[in-house]
């Protein structure tokens, strides 16, 4: 039998004819024969014996009845609440969309530390490092990493101690290890994002981060311009950002000056814009086994953060990390520019002994303090387990 729906404005239809088109009332009467329960992690919004039970329920037209309160909770009118923030996080998936900080391998950049042997030796200091063999060893790390998505490296040399010098020359030697390791990764990986550290230290026989007068003070200008011909070599083998860790005023528009007098505008900086005197670097001393021969390094404060954004830096980096969240959550605040964290040596080793002693699980806090440098306001984290929490995001076990 056909029937057809008059035209004109809901106003002119007669209401008996809206009437026909109801459904018939029906009442439904449940029974289930015996209680069903599941393990918590199954249970979404109903509790059902299968999968097949409760698609049949569904297909009857039948609603489930509401999982039960314990016995003996009280019984309450609601609250009149408005907003109720739990709705947003009563399932991972919502939480997964609402979260306020989010991390991914690309967040990462993978501190390696590099020297001229062919083998990979261990650093006592830092489970799970090593001074990699430049040609080999260094080349099959980074691709580990970007199997898991970290493209982004900073190497750091360790220098013998034939090459070093009072002035640190080597570390504008155009065959130097960083800048041969640089040509060979970007031959071997074009896209990789490098990142290189420009201070003398690693060359310097004194182990500062500059030139070192016979009373001890750090010589400025004379650094300066040392730090200026390594960052145009670094440049010119094919780095993609330069750091600067020395700490010398004027030393970010000097390098910006340097770099563009020589072509290579498109060569970022990123100036360890607040880096502390701190106890956490004790284990990376170790790994290029560059100890201050006499005094420390307390010359760097939080003056420079205006400085450097003047002067031309890209990213303004923050070490060490953990200890520093105000300092990272003030850049923040305050800079248009990328922030970055270093989770120093330090950082990392803590959390591998105390893990290594069953303390804690190390997974869970490595990726707990990860979380917390990015939710302080870093773009960027230089982390030595970059490879492992990589692996734990996209959910390897290795």
């Amino acid at each position: 039998m056909a029937s057809s729906i008059p035209n004109g404005p809901p106003s002119a239809l007669n209401s008996q004819f809206y009437d026909d088109l109801r459904p018939p009332q029906r009442t439904f009467n449940f029974s289930f024969l015996q209680p069903v329960k599941f393990p918590r992690s199954q249970r979404l919004f109903v509790v059902r014996a299968s999968d097949l039970e409760f698609e049949a329920t569904v297909v009857a037209g039948k609603v489930p009845p509401k999982p039960a309160a314990p016995v003996g909770t009280p019984v309450v009118p609601s609250l009149p609440l408005h907003r109720r923030p739990r709705r947003n996080r009563k399932s991972p998936a919502l939480r997964s969309a609402f979260q306020e900080t989010s991390i991914s391998p690309a967040n990462f950049v993978y501190p390696l530390f590099i020297h001229e042997g062919e083998e990979d030796t261990p650093i006592g200091a830092m489970p799970g490092c090593y001074r990699l063999g430049w040609r080999h060893g260094l080349v099959e790390e980074v691709a580990k990493a970007r199997d898991v998505g970290v493209n982004s490296v900073v190497l750091f040399p360790k220098i013998p101690d034939a090459l070093k010098s009072p002035t640190g020359d080597e570390a504008y030697s155009e065959n130097g290890l960083v800048p041969r390791t640089i040509r060979l990764l970007k031959d071997k990986y074009p896209d990789l994002v490098i990142y290189t550290d420009v201070a003398l230290d690693p060359y310097s026989s004194d182990g500062h981060d500059g030139i070192v007068r016979e009373d001890g003070v750090i010589m400025n200008d004379e650094t300066v311009h040392q730090l200026c011909k390594q960052a145009v070599a670094q440049a010119q083998a094919g780095a993609d950002v330069v750091s600067p860790s020395d700490m010398m005023d004027g030393r970010v528009g000097a390098l910006r000056a340097a770099l563009d007098a020589e072509g290579f505008q498109h060569v970022s900086i990123m100036s360890y814009t607040a880096k502390y005197a701190s106890s956490f670097y004790g284990p990376f001393r170790e790994a290029l086994d560059s100890n201050p021969r006499f005094g420390d390094k307390k010359t760097g404060s939080v003056t420079e953060m205006r400085e450097d954004e003047s002067e031309g830096a890209d990213i303004l980096l923050v070490k060490p990390g953990l200890p520093y969240l105000d300092i990272i959550s003030l850049l923040r605040d305050n800079s248009p520019l990328p922030i970055a964290a270093y989770q120093v040596s330090g950082e990392y080793a803590m959390i591998k002994a105390a893990g290594a002693l069953k303390m804690i699980d190390e997974e869970k806090v490595m990726m707990e303090s990860l979380m917390c440098l990015r939710r302080a306001g870093a773009d960027i984290i230089l982390t030595y387990s970059a490879l492992q929490a990589a692996r734990c995001l996209c959910g390897e076990k290795r």
